[in-house]
């Protein structure tokens, strides 16, 4: 089964993949990563046949170069510097970045190794490919459509009914059932509500002129882990001010769980919380989460009511408007919404993800606070970086 080409623009990617590579570009051109392909589902298994067209598309993928109206739309966002778009004029996917394999019982194995600011624009581009392959050669693809085309005809009646009434991005093209079923998803939401306010997918937001949305990801907290000098329990520091440095406040939600809440909110002091427009949630209990981050703003006397909440983890659109009824009067809030909009159907959904595990050779890690998110290639690491972390939150509660 021969596929169209997937990834067709290297616009098709999340905003926030820009929005790292640019303070990489500018602070951090010698770091070197790799990343690692994790299915989560349990009994998922990939084919030959499946592997053969993945390698496929990624040749595809390599071909690909910025067009000139590309790089004069990522000029267009105010945060983006020229700099940065002449880099990515020169840029493209370099293959020989990107191994893969395939084992007996069906487990795909994928793994990109580069510099790392060439090696992380893969991340996105690989998942559409990867998630694409699959449902279109797993499944009877446009039984799948018929059945997300239902659940969209729903989700627009219950806005425009009034049962749900907050506000919300689409987030969903790492894991989405197509491109083509993405794009009819972002039309129908932004043209049939009044709800959906942009998308975290750039060539999506370029082609419907909507707010292209993202800030960061865990990996760029991670990758302080690989530099020398920075010690461990100290990368949320110097991740938000190589952020603040980078864009002045002008691009500005935190992103709080990467090495857990607590440890985060020890360096989420007075000036960043005047530094930053708000913080994304993206594991543990979203209600306990909210409260923790709303008596923080407290501490510092800075109105809750000011600042945004982000919720992005795994939402459904019951769970954020009952977020959102619960929170609305206390802050601003916001959602960021995936699988949900861009892969429901009546087939279980793949949740893959390609996570930062090396930098500059030393392993990295992402605790979360939930222990389940927890990904990394060195366990004996893995329990060192827990244990700097747990010494720090304990000393700074005897400090007061």
């Amino acid at each position: 089964m021969k596929l169209d080409p997937i990834v067709i623009s290297l616009l098709d990617t999340d905003l926030y993949k820009f929005n790292m590579n640019q303070v990489i570009f500018h602070k951090h051109t010698d770091l070197c990563g790799e990343y690692v392909f994790k299915c989560r589902n349990q009994g998922v298994k990939f084919t030959q046949e499946m592997l053969d067209e993945i390698n496929e598309q990624i040749d595809y993928l390599c071909t690909l170069r910025f067009r000139k109206d590309e790089l004069d739309y990522l000029r267009s966002i105010r945060f983006i510097k020229n700099d940065y778009v002449e880099f990515l004029r020169l840029w493209h996917p370099i293959r020989e970045y990107v191994s893969t394999s395939l084992s007996e019982d069906g487990t795909l194995s994928c793994i990109v190794d580069g510099p790392l600011f060439s090696a992380m624009q893969f991340e996105i581009y690989l998942l559409e490919i990867i998630n694409e392959v699959y449902f279109r050669m797993q499944y009877d693809y446009e039984k799948l459509v018929e059945s997300a085309r239902e659940r969209l005809d729903q989700k627009i009646e219950d806005f425009n009914s009034g049962k749900y009434t907050f506000q919300f991005a689409e987030f969903g093209c790492r894991r989405r059932l197509s491109r083509e079923w993405e794009d009819v998803v972002i039309r129908r939401l932004t043209s049939e509500t009044k709800n959906c306010v942009g998308t975290s997918c750039v060539y999506f937001a370029k082609k419907y002129n909507l707010k292209p949305i993202g800030t960061y990801a865990h990996e760029f907290v991670q990758m302080y882990q690989g530099i020398d000098s920075i010690p461990l329990a100290y990368t949320n520091h110097f991740a938000l001010q190589d952020w603040y440095d980078e864009y002045q406040g002008d691009n500005g939600t935190a992103l709080s769980d990467t090495l857990t809440t607590d440890l985060f909110l020890l360096d989420f002091n007075h000036s960043m919380v005047n530094n930053y427009t708000g913080i994304r949630h993206d594991s543990g209990d979203p209600y306990e989460w909210g409260e923790k981050i709303i008596n923080h703003y407290k501490k510092f006397g800075v109105d809750p009511k000011s600042k945004t909440l982000l919720f992005s983890n795994s939402l459904d659109f019951d769970r954020a408007q009952a977020l959102h009824e619960y929170f609305c009067k206390k802050s601003r809030v916001s959602f960021g919404i995936g699988t949900y909009c861009s892969n429901d159907t009546e087939a279980e959904a793949l949740n893959i993800v390609i996570k930062l595990q090396y930098v500059n050779g030393r392993p990295v890690a992402k605790l979360s606070d939930e222990p389940g998110k927890a990904m990394c290639q060195d366990p004996e690491y893995l329990e060192y970086l827990k244990n700097a972390v747990a010494f720090r939150i304990e000393r700074e509660k005897i400090k007061g």
